[in-house]
């Protein structure tokens, strides 16, 4: 095996560890079901809804990840925030009504922070969770990154890579001066604009101004304008006959992602990546982000002109280059084996599931070679979030799918449950949420094979998997217009 199979095969393998189960899923519903509990109780709360956000609605977590939260006072009727002073208010309470329930520990109350935040550790695996009050920009931003896995679902295998990657290497914590999870996902996007040739377009060609300023009025109807906008652009992107093919195996973007920020130290005195524009900025030249104070800039590209990466210190950038530049040494390397690999690109907690099993070969890194199992790197793999209640994903109007994506998707799964008030208000999961079973059951020989049932898999979409011409196409981007109809609620059976 060469060196780029070697890398190929264990980038799998550490994928197969590193990505959620289903026992996961359940987990954090149950989560979500008890801090729901706990809030109700309070007499200032009761009525709010609690929403999860972050990597879990984007399903970009692995299966240690954390769990964020954004506990909505405003009922849902408006876009409106609470003032500091009353989410610390109300975080204060709530941290005394979870201290007199118990089951919760290492409770901890960051009320001085840019947003206060309630830091809980779940007795349920050990999770932690992140709370804070009417965080809807937390909640758009986690659905905009749940879209891009629309477009083609490398990158969120990418994604769970370089996090792993990082945490492994110390350069995934901001309380350390480096980076946090968001400002990886974005050097993802990034990479992806500016490969040769880019998998995905630049963002102001799926929403074409700051998606925070347009967070007005009524809290459904801007959510449900914001979503018209990305999926009429997502759909155009994705038909777009004129995309030039990437047919990149995820070693090969995995390494190349490592050797494009190897030097990020120097290029980040006088460049900022944009993924908005999908392109290097000169600081120098963008008025927005003036005076410079950061080491490196990383735009929020929903929330602009903010830095992503303010917490990133000098010192600590540098620290960063090198463990790049590192990691790039190793992985083209020659004579490389998985034993060399594994403590590069994960840490201890994920070393332990990988010590005692055997690597999977690969005959060949490049995906079109696989003709009996198609790419999973290509694949949009539903979640079990979105596969029980069609959650974040954009509709596209007047759209069917054709004869070889029907061939390859399964029925799908309509809960009967009553429309509730949100996304999660009011589901109740007595036994735990019905998802789709993600793991084999072992046969039972005690059971005759004609009563055995057949477990339902989850709906794969097939998307189209040509690259992107910079041209994109000859219409220019879907504007934002409003009141434009309905489309992008949750479904269920009435």
């Amino acid at each position: 095996m060469n060196s780029q199979s070697q890398v190929e095969s264990t980038l799998k393998e550490i994928l197969e560890v590193v990505k959620p189960l289903h026992e996961d899923w359940v987990t954090r519903f149950k989560i979500i079901n008890e801090l729901r509990e706990v809030v109700q109780s309070i007499e200032n709360l009761r009525g709010a809804t609690v929403e999860p956000f972050g990597s879990f609605v984007s399903n970009l977590f692995s299966r240690w990840g954390d769990l964020d939260i954004s506990i909505e006072v405003s009922f849902g009727q408006c876009v409106s925030s609470a003032g500091k002073k009353r989410k610390q208010t109300l975080l204060g309470e709530l941290l005394r009504a979870l201290r007199k329930q118990g089951g919760w520990s290492r409770l901890k109350f960051i009320p001085s922070a840019r947003i206060p935040i309630l830091k809980i550790v779940s007795k349920w695996q050990n999770i932690s969770c992140d709370i804070s009050i009417d965080n809807i920009q937390g909640e758009i931003k986690s659905k905009f990154l749940f879209w891009l896995n629309e477009i083609d679902g490398r990158f969120r295998d990418m994604v769970l890579l370089v996090k792993e990657w990082a945490k492994a290497n110390g350069i995934n914590n901001p309380k350390t001066g480096t980076f946090n999870s968001y400002s990886l996902s974005l050097l993802v996007i990034f990479h992806f604009q500016t490969c040769v040739p880019p998998i995905l377009p630049p963002l102001k060609d799926i929403y074409p101004t700051n998606v925070v300023d347009d967070l007005t009025g009524a809290k459904v109807d801007a959510e449900r304008r914001i979503a018209q906008v990305c999926s009429s652009n997502i759909a155009r992107f994705k038909s777009s006959t004129s995309r030039i093919v990437n047919r990149s195996s995820l070693s090969e973007l995995f390494i190349s992602f490592i050797a494009k920020f190897s030097e990020i130290n120097l290029k980040a005195s006088e460049l900022g990546i944009c993924t908005f524009t999908g392109q290097w900025e000169y600081i120098a030249n963008n008025t927005r982000w003036l005076p410079r104070t950061y080491a490196i800039f990383i735009e929020d590209p929903f929330e602009q002109p903010e830095n992503s990466a303010r917490a990133v210190g000098q010192k600590q950038l540098v620290k960063i280059a090198e463990v790049f530049e590192t990691t790039r040494c190793i992985l083209i390397s020659a004579n490389i084996t998985r034993n060399t690999l594994l403590p590069t690109l994960v840490g201890p907690q994920t070393s332990r599931f990988l010590i005692k099993k055997h690597p999977t070969v690969y005959p060949n890194s490049n995906y079109r070679y696989y003709r009996n199992t198609p790419p999973q790197a290509h694949r949009v793999v539903q979640s079990p979030l979105q596969t029980q209640y069609h959650l974040w994903q954009p509709q596209y109007k007047n759209s069917r799918p054709s004869t070889s994506q029907m061939q390859h998707q399964g029925p799908r799964m309509v809960p009967s449950t009553p429309k509730p008030q949100s996304q999660f208000a009011r589901m109740r999961v007595p036994n735990g949420p019905r998802l789709p079973n993600h793991q084999f059951q072992k046969p039972n020989p005690s059971v005759p094979q004609d009563q055995v049932q057949v477990q339902v898999q989850p709906q794969i979409q097939r998307p189209r998997t040509e690259g992107y011409n910079v041209k994109f196409g000859t219409r220019g981007p879907h504007q934002v217009q409003h009141n434009q109809g309905q489309m992008w609620r949750p479904k269920y059976d009435k």
